[in-house]
């Protein structure tokens, strides 16, 4: 039977790659966590079953998941898994790539360069370096995180740490499809656990996408409903700019308005009326193939935000900021500037960010953010020109 190794088993991808492997029939996926055993001794005590509680379609169990890795008990396990895969897969979200400003590897990332000094192996990238240096077959890797030209992207950070580290890797032989993933997946509660019986439940909403770029260098499970194009970034610039900048702007706005969920913050007349100009802002920036249909996007995702029932935390999206912002944010306001057009909305998103940053560092609060502790020392300052020059936005 083929098989996916999926590196991230959080909830996105419990209600996104699992659920549509599941209904495609025939694969089987091994999972990876980089770092706890959490995951791993949930799923374990249940045989790796779990019930995905879709709001408003009901509840379905998901089994195509047979055992987890834990990297920091046994990398070469996970190493040789990764070795014998048809497809590799991740979910790390933006962190666990470990770029520099410039998007490309930051070779003296504390974690990078541990690892390029032989230190051990526990990133997404030193494991996917390592293991192509053992390929003998071809092998898809699949991005599934929120990241412009998320293939592209990973393959030069994979192929830079290659490089730094003198491996020898038949590049022929792995392709790094770019794709855009879409399913709104919060946190699980107490109480979803108390109502489904079951302590691994995921929530999710009824909407799902996916748009893969059709290049894949081996066998490819038949996912229901997958859009296979030859170009994804007309997709992935929709998404990311108005779904996800959208949320950003919210997430941030929200919290300084006393709001807990993004359902509340939609519902905040002045909140709603930014996000929506924001992605009127956003919609101008866009290729003419996804522009025209950018209006009724914009009212879908209204309609998806206004949900009462994902209970979506502000906190869950406010994470990892520094990430995030120059994507969601700082490209629109570049693109619109170079049409000599102005960003009332946009502007008003990054002055949130920077606002939030400022209200949970003078609360003695830690920023959930990889550039804490940069943040924290600008915002001590009183340098809010230098949180500007982190995200990009001049």
């Amino acid at each position: 039977m083929n098989r996916i190794v999926h590196i991230g088993v959080g909830n996105f991808f419990r209600a996104h790659l699992a659920d549509y492997t599941q209904r495609a029939g025939g694969w089987r996926i091994t999972g990876v966590s980089l770092r706890s055993a959490t995951v791993r001794d949930g799923l374990a005590a249940q045989g790796f079953a779990y019930r995905l509680c879709v709001q408003g379609e009901g509840v379905r169990k998901i089994d195509v998941l047979d055992r987890v890795l834990v990297a920091p008990e046994d990398p070469e396990a996970v190493l040789a898994a990764m070795v014998d895969a048809d497809v590799i897969s991740v979910t790390v979200t933006e962190k666990g790539y470990h770029l520099a400003a410039d998007g490309a590897l930051d070779l003296y990332d504390p974690v990078i360069a541990a690892e390029l000094a032989g230190q051990g192996t526990c990133s997404v990238i030193g494991f996917l370096a390592h293991t192509l240096v053992r390929r003998r077959t071809p092998v898809t890797v699949l991005s599934c995180d929120n990241r412009l030209s998320n293939g592209d992207v990973l393959r030069r950070a994979v192929r830079r740490f290659a490089e730094a580290a003198a491996l020898s890797v038949d590049w022929s032989l792995v392709s790094f499809p770019n794709a855009m993933v879409d399913r709104i997946t919060p946190a699980t509660t107490d109480a979803l656990r108390l109502e489904s019986g079951d302590a691994m439940a995921v929530p999710t909403e009824a909407f799902s996408e996916w748009v893969i770029e059709d290049r894949f260098a081996g066998p490819r499970p038949d996912w229901p409903d997958v859009q296979f194009v030859d170009d994804v970034a007309p997709h992935e610039m929709r998404k990311l700019r108005m779904l996800n900048g959208a949320h950003s702007y919210l997430a941030y706005a929200g919290v300084l308005a006393g709001h807990e969920y993004v359902h509340e913050a939609i519902a905040n007349p002045a909140l709603r009326a930014v996000a929506r100009g924001l992605m009127a802002e956003a919609a101008q920036t866009l290729p003419h193939a996804v522009r025209g249909k950018a209006g009724t996007y914009a009212e879908a995702l209204i309609a998806r935000f206004g949900n009462p029932h994902l209970k979506h935390r502000l906190r869950q999206i406010a994470m990892d900021g520094s990430e995030k912002i120059p994507y969601r944010f700082a490209d629109s306001l570049r693109a619109l500037d170079a049409q000599g057009l102005d960003a009332p909305c946009l502007t008003a998103a990054v002055a949130s960010w920077v606002a939030f940053c400022e209200a949970e560092c003078r609360a003695g609060r830690t920023l959930d953010d990889p550039r804490g502790a940069q943040i924290a020392d600008a915002v001590a300052s009183g340098n809010s020109a230098m949180l500007h020059e982190m995200v990009g936005v001049g």
